[in-house]
């Protein structure tokens, strides 16, 4: 048995992979979280991200949803200066646009958790891949959650993007069965009835 591929590149990544990779997700602050972490790395690779991931909680303020709604011009103009995270201006507004749509989302489903968890219809889907290299970059789900939230505002949601977001936070098991992780990501998975 061997871990996933990409997870041997670091001891970042390794650390990554073997605790949080695939672990169902419902803390609505983690959501956020890696909703804009995954736009961040439209173009990049996962890997610089990860090692820029402590700067980002610093940056956005640990990701608390209101108070990163609340970034305006002045901040945007102050995050481009910051090294510690990609200074990327779109990606930058991106985020403070997400969490406009994301707080209307809550709004609306009582939690992001409870909206985004739909898509899979609560319960983790368990994936069965003889290889890393069978696993596909998107899925008709990640369409559907890609082309939903771009209708509610979101934006650097593409489907690719969504898939990501869907692996990384547990919506689906795609450790290959391979990785020792699969059979304990498999087990840990919670199901709808545990939803906060």
């Amino acid at each position: 048995m061997e871990r996933c591929a990409w997870a041997s590149k670091s001891p970042l990544d390794t650390q990554y992979h073997d605790e949080e990779w695939g672990v169902p997700l419902h803390d609505d602050r983690l959501l956020f979280e890696f909703l804009i972490l995954e736009g961040a790395q439209a173009g990049l690779s996962w890997a610089t991200i990860l090692a820029k991931r402590e700067n980002y909680r610093r940056a956005f303020l640990n990701f608390e949803v209101g108070k990163v709604a609340k970034f305006d011009a002045a901040k945007v103009d102050a995050l481009m200066l910051d090294a510690g995270i990609v200074r990327n201006r779109l990606k930058i507004t991106s985020a403070i646009k997400n969490a406009h749509a994301f707080i209307a989302v809550q709004k609306e489903f009582g939690s992001f958790d409870q909206y985004i968890w739909a898509f899979v219809q609560g319960t983790p889907i368990q994936n069965n891949w003889p290889s890393f290299a069978d696993i596909p970059a998107k899925t008709a789900r990640s369409d559907a959650m890609c082309k939903d939230l771009k209708k509610r505002g979101f934006t650097f949601v593409g489907s690719t993007i969504c898939y990501a977001f869907m692996q990384a936070t547990g919506m689906v098991n795609d450790h290959p069965v391979t990785c020792p992780r699969h059979v304990v990501v498999k087990e840990t998975a919670t199901s709808k009835e545990h939803i906060n």
